[in-house]
């Protein structure tokens, strides 16, 4: 392989402790390893639809006779007023761990749960906070936490990931960040998995593949996690498309799984830019599926960054087999989302165009700027962006 990057001067990189489990039939294997890892009375976490799946109905009948705490269903993006609930109870009756089955939403409650439950207090108290243009104030988190079991349903990698968001009553969202909220255990089972729609699907791997290009250029990496990324990229342009195409093959399911799950691994060491900052602010102010966000915003935040990060995405083009520039991106993934039919503008997932104004206001308070290589000047810039996606 030639042209490749030179290393840094110095780096570090760090791996979570989380054991990984893909197989069919994993999720019945539940009650074992919640015994193996010690826990006798966890909390199970999901969405209101995500009870109906093959994949909760399995964890269910896992741990049948056993002891647990069935939490309130979870909303898309969550809340913080559900977490402190969520905390309050755990403690109350003797929770020793959470297993969050189904999307992003779930694994960032159970993390948010964790994190509280440690940690004290308010959880509005542990945020994260980003002043612009380019001050960020990172509490530190190192009160021992609770042992987490994802079963994942969308390809999201949020079961891997170390940071989360919750959406705070003023429709903010909250970012949180700690090594030890990763999962210390993922199942994925891509038999159970083929109950879950295939566009549900497509939307939630264009957040993984996301996840990897901002891994790329993300201010904070490691040379490791852009082999990751890189990984996960190559795996995403076949696996998309497969489960595009084959709504019920298990060997699709199962490698869009593996490239999200890779993803994932991608921000245990590098932080997500403009791009996610985008979304969380489109989905805190509209309640809008992260995914497609997600799914519309990909080719835009490439564009605005191509100069930047011309390294960096031209090493993404490749990885798509698409050339060796941001452009050539920006083509491959406009080509991809035609290929699996995600949404492309903002107007056909919901978005009104009344909320623009105060999207790009709420995306200059979020995290993701500080990390992005190019520095954002004002909220007219944001606004730029968001018009050319409607």
């Amino acid at each position: 392989m030639t042209n490749l990057p030179a290393l840094p001067a110095g780096f570090q990189h760090r791996s979570p402790a989380t054991r990984l489990v893909l197989r069919e039939g994993a999720v019945a294997s539940l009650c074992d390893e919640l015994a193996a890892l010690g826990i006798a009375r966890p909390m199970l976490l999901s969405g209101a639809r995500t009870r109906t799946s093959d994949l909760f109905v399995g964890a269910m009948q896992s741990i049948e006779g056993t002891s647990f705490v069935l939490a309130e269903p979870v909303p898309a993006h969550s809340s913080v007023r559900l977490v402190e609930q969520l905390a309050a109870r755990a403690c109350a009756e003797g929770v020793d761990g959470l297993v969050a089955i189904g999307g992003g939403s779930a694994s960032d409650t159970a993390k948010a749960v964790a994190l509280l439950m440690a940690e004290g207090g308010r959880l509005a108290d542990h945020a994260v906070r980003f002043t612009p243009p380019a001050t960020l104030v990172a509490p530190r988190l190192v009160a021992p936490k609770l042992p987490i079991v994802a079963i994942p349903g969308t390809a999201s990698g949020a079961e891997v990931t170390v940071s989360l968001g919750v959406r705070d009553e003023d429709g903010a969202k909250l970012l949180f960040s700690d090594i030890q909220l990763a999962a210390r255990l993922v199942l994925i089972d891509p038999r159970a998995n083929l109950g879950v729609p295939a566009a549900l699907m497509c939307a939630t791997g264009m957040n993984g593949l996301a996840h990897c290009i901002e891994g790329l250029y993300s201010r904070e990496r490691s040379p490791l996690t852009e082999t990751i990324a890189l990984e996960a990229m190559a795996r995403f342009a076949t696996a998309l498309p497969a489960v595009h195409r084959d709504p019920q093959d298990v060997a699709a399911r199962a490698a869009l799984l593996y490239a999200a799950h890779l993803s994932g691994l991608v921000l245990v060491n590098a932080r997500t830019c403009l791009h996610h900052a985008i979304c969380h602010a489109i989905g805190s102010v509209t309640g809008v599926g992260h995914g497609d966000a997600n799914a519309v915003m990909l080719p835009h935040a490439v564009a605005f960054n191509a100069n930047a990060a011309a390294p960096a995405l031209a090493r993404a083009a490749a990885a798509l087999g698409a050339g060796h520039d941001a452009a050539s991106l920006v083509g491959a993934i406009r080509s991809l989302q035609a290929s699996i039919g995600v949404p492309t503008r903002l107007r056909d997932i919901g978005v009104p165009d009344g909320a623009l104004e105060r999207i790009a206001a709420k995306t200059m308070r979020e995290r993701g700027l500080y990390y992005n290589p190019r520095q954002v000047a004002d909220a007219a810039e944001v606004r730029a962006l968001l018009d050319a996606a409607y």
